[in-house]
């Protein structure tokens, strides 16, 4: 299905994980990406997707970075049709143990790097006729990890810059969408999370499917939501969480799950 056929994107933190899964999704679909990562993106991953990609060392955290992102895109491309927000990181602390330099860095990198970038997008997005932007939100938007303060507040400020924006936009034939993962497996949450028994167990008690997602379905949603299909949604946050977020109590783990 070629639905995003001839379309520019900008996808951040595109080395590895959702970025990565997202990318060879817009790619299949027939879109040019461009992939920013401060990580160095591998010269072989660039040569696998062949030239519907390009790619770019990017520091989210620095807007001087993304100006040159999303310059490099607009270079390659001869334009821009939109955006995927989705570079991030989730250090832990609390409210007793948070360091105000790693608070700062979190939100840095989770929040204002999404506000930074839309804000360069948007005057390309308008050029083209209009064009969508994804926010890369999390089900810790709406529920608590008190050991991830920093990683919740700034997903929760970005549930409302996709709302707002998502408004303000509107009139310029732009749609701004989220998407909130539940437990996701990446690499870094196999070797993490998953690969210790009773973390596993726990994660997939609070979780009524029963199984932790893949990073192709959560590129599934975003090719969806960057789509034609999808365009009489905008401001809205799609939850991908296994049910997680419509559960008050624990469900049974099987020793097969």
């Amino acid at each position: 299905m070629q639905r995003l056929a001839n379309r520019r994107y900008l996808v951040t933190g595109a080395a590895r994980g959702l970025g990565l899964a997202i990318t060879r999704r817009l790619v299949a679909e027939g879109a040019r990406v461009m992939m920013a990562d401060i990580a160095e993106i591998s010269p072989d991953i660039v040569a696998e997707l062949g030239p519907a990609v390009a790619a770019i060392r990017c520091d989210v955290a620095a807007r001087a970075d993304l100006v040159t992102a999303v310059d490099a895109a607009v270079t390659a491309f001869g334009g821009l049709d939109g955006l995927v927000n989705n570079a991030g990181i989730a250090p832990r602390g609390d409210i007793f143990d948070e360091t105000p330099e790693q608070f700062d860095r979190v939100i840095a990198t989770n929040l204002t790097a999404a506000f930074h970038a839309t804000q360069l997008a948007v005057p390309h997005l308008i050029a083209a006729g209009g064009g969508v932007i994804i926010n890369m939100s999390s089900v810790n938007a709406l529920l608590t990890i008190p050991s991830l303060l920093a990683y919740n507040v700034a997903k929760g400020g970005l549930n409302q810059l996709t709302r707002n924006t998502a408004v303000a936009l509107a009139p310029h034939n732009i749609r701004v969408v989220g998407i909130g993962p539940g437990t996701i497996l990446t690499e870094l949450a196999k070797n993490a999370v998953m690969a210790d028994e009773a973390a596993r167990r726990q994660i997939l008690s609070r979780t009524p499917l029963g199984r932790a997602g893949a990073p192709e379905e959560i590129a599934a949603i975003a090719a969806f939501l960057l789509s034609d299909d999808a365009s009489y949604i905008t401001g809205e946050t799609l939850y991908a969480d296994g049910g997680r977020l419509g559960l008050n109590y624990t469900v049974p783990v099987g020793d097969d799950s």
